[in-house]
């Protein structure tokens, strides 16, 4: 792997088995694969998870979105929380060993997860993705500060594409998150080959 984290997102849209045959061939090139099916329940999530180690993906690798049940039964290599999920130091105080990181969208939520003790944070949307439409995105000048005031690793998210990977890096990002870039791709993997490409120069 490279210097930055790849990260991967379930889109929520695909069909867990499709999720799951994406998943098997791009594993080698990204380091953590979200399971978030937020109209999922905890035992289809815990069945996606199931099929994901059936096909050899790594439970190292795969973070459970929101759903802390399933991240520590299935000792995933972490949990990650939303605005609507446990509170972050709840969390770390109850289980030690899960990786906790939670989604932030401004300065002083960043600062409040890394108070509370999350592992990482997610930022964005950084630029405009077609998820957020009509949003305006929040761009690389609040990531960069972002980036420089907290001491965890901050993964950009939203609209990032293997040509633009350089200039989050740049910003402070250590890592990019991306959904349809890579599992609604043509190419899964030659689409996963490149961002992990672009964040190891």
């Amino acid at each position: 792997m490279g210097n930055g984290e790849l990260h991967v997102i379930s889109t929520g849209k695909q069909s867990p088995e499709k999720l799951v045959e994406i998943a098997a061939v791009i594993h080698p090139y990204i380091d953590a694969l979200h399971i978030r099916e937020k109209t999922k329940t905890a035992k289809e999530i815990y069945e996606i998870v199931k099929l994901l180690l059936k096909k050899q993906v790594p439970i190292s690798k795969i973070i459970i979105n929101d759903r802390l049940d399933v991240a520590y039964l299935m000792k995933a290599q972490g949990v990650h929380l939303a605005y609507h999920s446990l509170p972050v130091d709840l969390v770390k105080e109850a289980i030690t060993d899960l990786r906790v990181g939670c989604s932030v969208h401004s300065l002083d939520e960043a600062l409040q997860a890394q108070a509370q003790g999350a592992d990482y944070i997610t930022y964005g949307h950084v630029f405009s993705t077609q998820s957020k439409p009509g949003l305006t995105p929040r761009g690389l000048k609040q990531l960069r500060s972002i980036s420089m005031s907290v001491t965890i690793p901050v993964i950009a998210i939203g609209g990032i594409k293997p040509c633009n990977v350089r200039s989050v890096v740049e910003s402070g990002a250590k890592g990019v998150a991306v959904m349809s870039g890579i599992l609604e791709a043509n190419n899964p993997i030659e689409a996963a080959k490149e961002y992990a490409l672009h964040l190891s120069i």
